[in-house]
């Protein structure tokens, strides 16, 4: 596919993207941005948690 094309191909879908943004609801919103917020959080805890050594109780 032509670069111009490919490019022409985002811009509208990011278009649509806004469009269906702007359509949702207050409540759907905030939703989304706490999901998301969840999301990163989870993904963080579990980089995290595979580099540092755990402590042992003796």
């Amino acid at each position: 596919m032509h670069s111009d094309t490919h490019l022409m191909l985002h811009h509208l879908r990011t278009a649509e993207l806004a469009a269906e943004a702007r359509l949702a609801g207050p409540s759907e919103h905030r939703l989304r941005i706490r999901l998301g917020w969840i999301l990163v959080e989870l993904g963080l805890r579990l980089t995290r948690q595979g580099s540092q050594p755990r402590a042992r109780l003796a």
